[in-house]
């Protein structure tokens, strides 16, 4: 959750109407106020769960001072003073009267753990959201020298968010996010797109054995229907191992109707037939935009998702993680393109117990066995 480096009065009496989640927190610590010995039965949550400055102040002071007898805590306020001061070091709009106000806030004070998990839901789902937020800019960030890299190690971090989500809010069978998926947000026909499109068809057309070797790249990676189209006839070609040039592409795109919607064939002709470069260059430009496109739209979808209030943690974790399946798919194609080892795992070393060493308890095995 957005919390502001300063706290003042408006932090506390603010001009919009405000969310459920401040009325909850507003029960929270209402019961902790009521009820400072219970603060350990509070977990998952801590003071950047909070929506407010002043809500995240004082819920720091309440966790670091000691808590005070349950008797003496019930005859005066000498407890509730020293937490008003605390808290005012961090939100200096504090006042006794907001305190009074938390406590009168609170409906149960033993309902102390639900308000706690109330606001661990809506923290997760700010914490995705600022995870997505981030992963769509990165994919927009221009200034990038290695942007697949750095756009992958974002999807890593938000694989991350939603893998600790996910341990304190178990995803349930079928518990689908209703949002709708939101289009993506990058323009498809630019111009450099375009014409490196077209010189990995002529390319292949030219140089047809070469086609193979680029097997990762899938028609839906070019972004004109015309191109992926004619990327899949060259790729039909090549697997019934057929003749190659313009003229046989061009009758294979007519057997698949390509010509259909005011295609000309000269058109397809003049397409095929300037090659330059490399297929696996030109493949592998195509695959990188194909990448960065699933990552803008993953990150669209998941906003999109922590953006409506009424999926719940479960839900969107399940989604997030569908989302997220997109890019594994298409990143496995690029590791394959680029020939990149995807990072092993570290497995942690067995734990050991002290005895006699293991080379001679294998040795006394091996000769028992070779005794029978």
């Amino acid at each position: 959750m957005p919390n502001t480096n300063q706290a003042y009065e408006d932090d506390l009496d603010t001009f919009a109407p405000p969310p459920p989640v401040f009325h909850v927190e507003q029960a929270l610590l209402g019961a902790l106020l009521l009820e400072p010995h219970r603060t350990g039965d509070v977990s998952g949550i801590a003071p950047d769960s909070f929506s407010t400055a002043a809500h995240a102040a004082l819920f720091t002071a309440i966790s670091t001072l000691p808590p005070p007898d349950p008797a003496q805590h019930a005859k005066n306020t000498t407890w509730l003073n020293h937490v008003l001061t605390t808290g005012r070091d961090q939100a200096p709009g504090l006042t006794a009267s907001y305190l009074h106000t938390l406590i009168q806030a609170c409906p149960r004070p033993r309902h102390l753990p639900a308000y706690a998990r109330l606001v661990e839901a809506e923290h997760a789902r700010h914490r995705l959201h600022a995870a997505a937020e981030h992963l769509i800019q990165t994919v927009h960030d221009a200034s990038l020298p290695h942007p697949v890299h750095t756009v992958l190690d974002e999807t890593d971090a938000l694989t991350v968010v939603v893998d600790d989500i996910a341990l304190r809010f178990p995803p349930r069978a079928g518990a689908l996010p209703r949002t709708p998926a939101p289009p993506s947000t990058i323009t498809p026909d630019h111009t450099e797109a375009v014409q490196e499109e077209q010189l990995l068809l002529a390319t292949a057309t030219a140089h047809p054995a070469d086609i193979d070797s680029v097997r990762w790249l899938l028609p839906d990676d070019l972004i004109r229907p015309l191109h992926a189209g004619l990327w899949q006839c060259l790729t039909a070609l090549t697997r019934r191992r057929e003749p190659i040039d313009p003229v046989t592409v061009l009758w294979e795109a007519q057997q698949r109707g390509l010509l259909d919607h005011g295609i000309e064939p000269g058109e397809v002709l003049r397409l095929l037939a300037e090659p330059a470069g490399s297929v696996e260059h030109w493949s592998e430009r195509a695959l990188q935009r194909s990448l960065l496109a699933t990552a803008d739209h993953t990150g669209q979808r998941i906003k999109a998702y922590t953006g409506d209030p009424a999926n719940t943690p479960f839900q969107l974790v399940v989604g997030t993680r569908r989302a997220l399946a997109d890019i594994n798919a298409i990143r496995t194609r690029w590791q394959h393109a680029t020939k990149a080892v995807p990072p092993q795992p570290r497995r942690p070393a067995p734990a050991t117990r002290a005895g006699p060493p293991t080379t001679t308890a294998a040795h006394t095995t091996r000769a028992a066995r070779a005794t029978r």
